[in-house]
């Protein structure tokens, strides 16, 4: 099961216990936001594509949206989303529990700028109904993200 894999990823760095399992689903963002008792933009939520041959995951806030033109400019392709069946054997996490944490070998991560404007984030552990919370610097060091991108719309003061 992912999430016992992300627990076993976890406790390398000691943090395992910080990961906390609901009796109800966090699928989404609302229904996370809704177990977790925060706003819906705290959700970090990991979108899994497929940029060059690779399998690539940009974890955003809860309310940003990915922006064609931003993805295309930064990943040279249109932004084309997984399948849950192809999420699943590419990255090693079902929909509804796909993390940066314990993915498979080759997946790349990268972190949205949209994450920066809070001190805190939950990202899921790898099932439908797990979240942690970790700071930003947290959620930079134990996704081992590639870098940081801006490629959301939605969520910016100006909306842009």
């Amino acid at each position: 099961m992912a999430i016992e894999k992300v627990k076993a990823y976890f406790k390398r760095y000691g943090i395992e216990d910080r990961v906390r399992e609901f009796e109800v689903s966090s699928a989404t963002v609302e229904l996370a936001a809704r177990a977790l008792g925060c706003e819906p933009c705290r959700i970090a939520k990991t979108l899994s594509f497929m940029a060059d041959g690779q399998a690539v995951l940009i974890v955003a806030a809860g309310d940003a949206r990915i922006d064609n033109q931003r993805y295309k400019a930064r990943f040279g392709t249109k932004a084309r989303m997984l399948s849950p069946e192809e999420a699943e054997k590419l990255i090693g996490h079902a929909v509804g529990g796909v993390c940066p944490f314990a993915v498979n070998e080759g997946v790349a991560v990268y972190l949205d700028e949209s994450l920066k404007r809070f001190q805190t984030v939950f990202p899921a552990c790898g099932s439908g109904n797990s979240a942690i919370e970790l700071t930003i610097e947290e959620l930079e060091r134990y996704s081992q993200s590639v870098s940081w991108v801006d490629v959301c719309k939605g969520w910016r003061e100006d909306n842009e």
